[in-house]
């Protein structure tokens, strides 16, 4: 067989047992991530804040303890993390949250929040700005200039 085709064959075999490879182990971080989801919310605290501002930041600069940085992911170190500055009761402290909850939270809300710790699993609003998406903006934007 000509040297090319043992090339090819190499590189497939290489390919698939990538893929294979990247198959187990989403599937193994899957799973951990599920378990430690569970845990979470079996702590988890449903308060009443006030959200004052939020902001993407780095974890180092949003102002929390330093047992948190050092316990937080070399990737959460290196990158920006969704921060959340709140008020709940009198007090005024900043919290994580992930980056869907973070895209539907605007300042200014009253919210009802499940916290663990420093992280924010979920929230709803009570009082406050509505968040609307940006495709549904656009089109009722479109529809109330016709009448404009």
């Amino acid at each position: 067989m000509p040297p090319f085709v043992w090339i090819l064959i190499g590189v497939l075999v290489v390919l698939i047992v990538a893929i294979i490879l990247l198959y187990v182990f989403g599937k193994r971080s899957q799973k951990k991530q599920e378990e430690q989801r569970a845990e979470l919310e079996k702590q988890a605290m449903t308060i009443n804040c006030f959200v004052i501002d939020k902001k993407r930041m780095r974890l180092k600069d949003a102002g929390f303890p330093k047992i948190v940085y050092d316990s937080a992911p070399r990737l959460s170190k290196i990158g920006k993390v969704s921060v959340l500055k709140v008020k709940i009761g009198n007090k005024v402290s900043s919290v994580m949250c992930d980056d869907a909850l973070f895209k539907t939270i605007l300042p200014k809300q009253e919210l009802r929040a499940q916290i663990v710790g420093v992280y924010m699993l979920s929230a709803k609003r009570v009082r406050g700005p509505v968040y609307v998406a940006k495709e549904h903006r656009k089109k009722t934007d479109k529809f109330l200039d016709k009448f404009r």
